[in-house]
């Protein structure tokens, strides 16, 4: 693991008070990284100014050309394009488990809290919805300021609850849809993969580029059993008996059949589909992030 991959570390992350000094600790170390790679140029090139309006941020304003001419003008870099960034977070309780120090609502917040930030530095709008099986907290995009706080406290704020319902979060955000751009959906997606891409198709039918996460935890895909255990559903609280010979080879083939499929039908529509697991570094999740960002410049 490079210097770089320890600072994006979900258990040293895990170490860290406050998700702004986590999500500042992820980026700063994951744009450090990519100013040495060959294939993300990370610049800003300057290019030109605009004409400051209403609800943009002040920090861009050049305060010596205002000196000279008394107009407010933001500079503009070489592909700025002003995304509007949406992040979905599944808060259902199966999100609560862990297997090691990093729950799979950790792991998200700790994501989702990063790519707010990076959003922030790419001068896009971002915001939040956070829900389970009703929308549990809504932070429409925006570049104003103090965005980011305001999606670190509803980040801060979610907690595993409920069962996931895919479909209201979904018709919620399209009634307040006023432009294209990314979306973000964070979850375990214990739910039938065809399902799940019929969720989310008419918003890459409108245009939008959508990422799928899928978060699991190591334990998820590889349980470490060595006898026989009763196994409960933190969901439903419905509970299963299985034996490591259980674990060895039907849920093996159910799990990676259920990842395979999830990937397959969602790239089948058009949309990005990333495993990310909550033992990894959160440099290869971001990676993925700019790659579809970076698509749309």
């Amino acid at each position: 693991m490079t210097a770089f991959q320890r600072l994006l570390d979900p258990s040293i992350l895990a170490s860290i008070s406050g998700l702004e000094l986590v999500a500042k600790t992820v980026v700063d170390g994951f744009v450090a990284g990519l100013h040495r790679s060959p294939d993300f140029g990370f610049s800003q090139e300057f290019a030109e100014y605009r004409a400051y309006t209403p609800g943009d941020d002040l920090r861009h304003v050049d305060w010596n050309v205002f000196a000279r001419t008394e107009r407010a003008y933001l500079k503009r870099y070489r592909g700025e394009t002003n995304s509007q960034l949406t992040m979905m977070l599944d808060a259902s309780a199966s999100m609560g488990y862990s297997s090691h120090a990093v729950p799979k609502l950790d792991y998200a917040r700790y994501l989702l809290a990063s790519l707010a930030y990076l959003a922030g530095h790419q001068r896009d709008a971002a915001g939040l919805i956070v829900f389970d099986d009703e929308i549990r907290d809504y932070v429409p995009p925006s570049t104003r300021q103090g965005q980011l706080a305001r999606v670190l406290h509803a980040l801060d704020r979610a907690r595993p609850a409920s069962r996931t319902d895919f479909a209201k979060p979904f018709v919620h955000f399209q009634q307040f849809l006023r432009r294209r751009g990314i979306i973000v959906v964070v979850s375990d997606f214990y739910e039938d993969a065809a399902a799940v891409i019929r969720t989310v198709e008419p918003l890459r039918f409108r245009g939008n580029d959508v990422v799928l996460f899928h978060l699991l935890d190591p334990g998820e895909i590889h349980p470490p059993l060595t006898g026989a255990v009763l196994l409960e559903d933190m969901e439903t609280a419905d509970a299963l008996e299985v034996t490591p010979d259980y674990i060895r080879s039907e849920y093996r083939e159910k799990i990676d059949a259920h990842i395979e499929t999830l990937k397959s039908k969602a790239r089948g529509a058009g949309v990005d589909y990333f495993l990310a697991r909550t033992d990894r570094p959160l440099d290869d999740a971001l990676r993925e992030y700019l790659t579809v960002r970076q698509g749309r410049l």
